[in-house]
């Protein structure tokens, strides 16, 4: 990826990075559905070989799925994104390509290596045989309870829209400054003691980082634009912030100028319209492209249905975090570009998780299509325990460190992904799957054909 992106001389920027570390988690996933997939066929009794083949050959439809589910996210957040998320979405893409390419062939190319020398991978570990092997949790059955904790989510992520959340200058518009004081002060001190130096408008005022800096943007005059202008708003700036105490009164401009503003950045209202309009086009057209990518992959509304309910629950939770802790966390937690990328990466996440159950439901009731749903979905989401489990901590880690190493730049990405992968893997075991079971009041779902039995009875009959 890292040539890919030398040799197409991309700017390796923060939201890049983050990318680049999300791909990680990608193909970690990859590996391990293959290796669940081997896992199972040897605890079947299979050899080595037979269980290798199945494996690779089985964990196909998953891994294409999951990927090709980010992909469509990637390629919609690179049309419509701008500037450091175009970046982030042309990482992201060159990430999914690799690392399919590498999880379907180059893993296997070392695995038939080892195998041919009479070496096989310890595919099983005690805590593999101990729990994940023995696992028959009654998801399905506690849905009741789940609905509910689900339903206060739902009501919470709408509340959030009323309750207001912090806007990035992308969105807002209007003219940014990231300051350093000596001393710590709160953010409604601040919003208090400048509205007046503002023309009575409240300006946002929002903690970075834990050292005391605070980012002030202020939409004041921000209708004029200029060299001119934007000294006027730096001057009226530092007079309100030397009138009311914030600073020390022996500051001069100029060592506030070079100083104590650490970045600044102007937004126009027509470039914050543009970038507004970019993120709801890019979420609206990801979701209705995931929609109906599941419904011509799995042919039954029930799982497209299923699978959009699952995504607007990790959304709700996203929003309402971002809405009643905007004010709590000791960082900033806004809607900006970074955010809208880390929302559609959710939903390529979750989805891709939701789909590794769907996958396994449908492939149950191919072989068995009388059998009892809640069975079937129950042993689905059993089954496939191991490697969600697995998949969700190693992209959690991987965000983790990006949250704690990567600066102030993405660290609201970076929790909003945190955030994500929690939810995501909450939704795809106790919403997704189980509103399967209520959807399906026909049992359409069992209506499913074992492929190769019935390519097997053609012949027969041929």
């Amino acid at each position: 990826t890292i040539a890919i992106l030398a040799s197409a001389h991309a700017t390796l920027t923060m939201a890049s990075i983050a990318g680049l570390v999300l791909t990680i988690g990608m193909a970690v996933d990859t590996n391990v559905i293959v290796f669940e997939r081997i896992k199972e066929e040897l605890v079947q009794g299979k050899s080595y070989k037979e269980a290798i083949d199945k494996g690779y050959e089985h964990s196909y439809a998953p891994v294409l799925d999951g990927h090709i589910s980010q992909f469509i996210t990637a390629v919609i957040l690179f049309i419509f994104g701008l500037g450091p998320v175009k970046g982030f979405a042309y990482t992201q893409m060159w990430g999914l390509f690799l690392s399919v390419f590498c999880g379907l062939l180059v893993s296997r190319i070392i695995t038939e290596i080892w195998m041919k020398k009479e070496r096989h991978f310890n595919y099983f570990t005690k805590i593999s045989k101990s729990i994940f092997h023995k696992a028959h949790f009654h998801f399905i059955e506690a849905r009741k309870y789940t609905y509910i904790i689900s339903g206060i989510i739902f009501l919470l992520g709408i509340a959030s829209i009323f309750h207001g959340f912090n806007y990035g200058v992308e969105f807002e518009g209007g003219r940014s400054y990231t300051i350093k004081f000596e001393q710590k002060h709160t953010v409604s001190e601040i919003r208090e003691k400048l509205k007046k130096h503002f023309d009575n408008e409240y300006p946002i005022v929002k903690t970075i980082g834990t050292k005391g800096n605070l980012n002030i943007t202020t939409a004041y005059l921000i209708e004029k634009h200029g060299k001119e202008v934007s000294n006027e708003v730096r001057t009226q700036l530092f007079n309100g912030l030397k009138a009311e105490n914030l600073i020390p009164a022996n500051t001069s401009y100029e060592h506030f100028e070079s100083q104590l503003i650490e970045e600044e950045k102007t937004v126009l209202p027509t470039i914050s319209d543009d970038l507004k309009k970019g993120a709801v086009t890019a979420t609206i057209l990801s979701v209705c492209a995931i929609f109906l990518y599941i419904l011509i992959r799995f042919r039954k509304w029930q799982y497209s249905l299923g699978t959009i309910i699952s995504l607007l629950h990790d959304v709700c939770v996203t929003f309402a975090i971002f809405s009643f802790f905007k004010d709590i966390m000791p960082f900033a937690l806004e809607i900006d570009q970074h955010f809208i990328a880390a929302i559609l990466t959710v939903i390529g996440f979750s989805m891709n998780d939701t789909v590794i159950v769907f996958d396994r439901i449908r492939e149950y009731f191919r072989k068995d299509p009388k059998a009892d749903k809640v069975t079937v979905i129950n042993s689905a989401i059993n089954d496939t325990l191991s490697r969600t489990v697995m998949t969700s901590v190693t992209v959690f880690l991987t965000v983790l460190i990006l949250f704690i190493l990567g600066g102030e730049a993405t660290r609201g990405f970076a929790f909003a992904m945190l955030i994500g992968v929690i939810a995501g893997t909450y939704s795809s075991i106790f919403v997704a799957a189980p509103v399967l079971v209520d959807l399906d009041k026909k049992g359409t779902l069992s209506n499913e054909v074992d492929r190769d039995a019935h390519i097997k009875n053609l012949k027969t009959q041929a």
